[in-house]
């Protein structure tokens, strides 16, 4: 703001409290600043035609709002401002961005958010990435055992073929033993490394990580 206010001086009038209400909420990095930015880049400012800009609190909102003077020549908004702050916030939180014009008045209210907000936003991601493994473990469950299934009905298959064809070269041991090889790692993967009787220290050290973060 202070920026904005040496570059047009008195061509833009800015009103908003001393304080927030509540000093430890807070809102998505740099969404202040597009808004700002986004309300000069789209309307007149001039010391005849002041813009007007007033930032204030609503509701758990913080709210830009500005009188509409727009230029008489403009490009098209694209709206990419906007689509960027929505997105940082998706990332954040469920609350919701609003935007409301009137004849005379463009405002944008974005949620401001509280350690509690990011304790919660933490508590869900968690909630997803277990669904998530726990997901990807029964999927590699199920490919091992169609594997196992595979391997034991064409190994025998190629040993019958191999001794109805020529028996004494007995090829059958390649695919056999390669094959079991494979089932073998596949197998620790799926019941050791990452089942309920490997250690999986790196997953373990992550949630206590996690944990002790929100506790701080």
């Amino acid at each position: 703001m202070l920026l904005l206010k040496m570059r047009f001086e008195d061509s833009i009038v800015f009103t908003m409290p001393e304080m927030a209400k509540n000093p430890e909420s807070k809102v998505v990095p740099l969404s202040l600043q597009l808004l700002l930015e986004n309300a000069v880049k789209h309307n007149m400012v001039t010391s005849s035609k002041p813009l007007h800009i007033k930032i204030y609190e609503s509701n758990g909102n913080l709210v830009v709002e500005n009188n509409l003077q727009p230029k008489q020549i403009v490009k098209k908004s694209t709206g990419v401002g906007l689509n960027n702050i929505k997105q940082r916030y998706k990332l954040l939180t469920s609350k919701t961005i609003h935007i409301n014009q009137q004849a005379s008045t463009f405002a944008v209210s974005i949620p401001m958010l509280t350690k509690k907000t990011t304790i919660m936003q933490t508590q869900n991601t968690q909630i997803n990435d277990q669904y998530l493994r726990a997901r990807n473990h029964v999927d590699e469950l199920k490919s091992f055992y169609y594997s196992l299934l595979s391997y034991c009905l064409v190994i025998p298959f190629l040993i019958f073929v191999n001794y109805k064809t020529f028996w004494n070269v007995q090829w059958f041991w390649f695919p056999m033993l390669g094959w079991g090889l494979g089932l073998c790692i596949h197998a620790y993967r799926v019941f050791v490394k990452n089942g309920l009787f490997g250690s999986n220290w790196e997953k373990r050290k992550i949630e206590e990580f996690m944990r002790n973060e929100q506790n701080k």
